[in-house]
């Protein structure tokens, strides 16, 4: 990973959604010594998947990015969360909420397969409630060959968020990211498309 490819890379997918969607550079397979890579290529917001690769990484990197959190939370984990990000895409539980400081997305589960986090649909409202800095919505369709096949959840979610009033939807990863902007993404959360395999 070079820090001249991830540049060219990071300008040609911005040409492509805009100055409007934020690229947050998804860094679950991203050793801490490569972080200075993505600092090095222009790399704004990064999004990391473990509250303990979140605090490594930051303690070597800390001001170089804004820092996302972009895996599933657990509620023990917001401390380390609260001390660092400024923005969490994952809410998914009330537990979480009691615990968590700083703005979030609630993260909806909208194909009901039990191996994804979120919460279903018609539990938003009360976790909604749960929590007073909601700033939007997430979501993890499930795996398909064909983007196109995102879609309808992308327009689910964009219409989710239309009817609570949420302005944010983080949707969209390297294979999908394109429909997600269609559809209203705000946040695309990027790996193998920014860094190579």
């Amino acid at each position: 990973m070079s820090p001249e490819a991830v540049r060219a890379n990071l300008e040609r997918i911005r040409g492509e959604v805009g100055s409007a969607v934020t690229i947050v550079a998804a860094t679950k397979y991203v050793a801490p010594e490569d972080m200075g890579v993505l600092a090095a290529s222009g790399v704004e917001v990064v999004g990391e998947n473990r509250a303990q690769d979140l605090e490594h990484k930051h303690a070597a990197y800390g001001d170089a990015f804004r820092w996302h959190f972009i895996g599933h939370l657990q509620s023990n984990k917001a401390k380390v969360v609260n001390g660092i990000c400024e923005l969490v895409h994952s809410l998914a539980s009330a537990t979480a909420a009691q615990r968590l400081t700083v703005p979030a997305l609630v993260e909806v589960n909208l194909s009901g397969e039990a191996s994804k986090s979120g919460v279903p649909p018609e539990e938003l409202p009360e976790l909604l409630a749960a929590y007073g800095d909601v700033r939007g919505l997430m979501t993890m369709p499930p795996a398909a060959s064909d983007p196109e096949e995102s879609r309808p959840y992308f327009r689910r979610l964009r219409e989710l968020a239309e009817e609570h009033g949420l302005a944010e939807l983080s949707m969209g990863t390297s294979q999908d990211y394109r429909v997600a902007v269609e559809e209203g993404a705000t946040l695309i959360r990027l790996g193998s498309v920014l860094f190579g395999p």
